[in-house]
């Protein structure tokens, strides 16, 4: 039973990880640890960064399109060597392979093989 407003008017709130703050209500870390083993990588730091760039980007765009979602991430981790950097990390593509592992629905275009993916 709800015992908070909060609570009432966020269903489901309760089991939402607070590191994780703009995580789709239906995804879990546990969901990217098993996706992550399924497709042979293991999550490390880095690679919850890009979680979080993609879930916070998501957040704030309706209908986020590739070439912007890649520009954004290029530019957050500039510092790091940009997309360069982001492929080394998720060599499924930054955008394909990471919004798979934050639990969001990668923009058309991104699981091309020509483009935001290379697998």
């Amino acid at each position: 039973m709800a015992e908070t407003m909060r609570d009432i008017l966020n269903p489901g709130a309760a089991n939402h990880d607070p590191r994780f703050p703009q995580a789709p209500a239906d995804w879990s870390p546990d969901d990217a640890a098993r996706l992550a083993s399924d497709e042979g990588i293991s999550l490390n730091d880095d690679i919850w960064e890009v979680v979080h760039a993609l879930q916070a980007y998501f957040a704030k765009q309706e209908q986020p399109n590739t070439r912007a979602l890649h520009d954004a991430l290029d530019e957050h981790f500039h510092d790091r060597g940009g997309l360069k950097y982001l492929y080394e990390v998720l060599p499924g593509g930054p955008v394909a392979q990471g919004c798979r592992l934050a639990g969001l629905q990668p923009p058309a275009g991104a699981v091309d093989s020509s483009f935001g993916s290379v697998k």
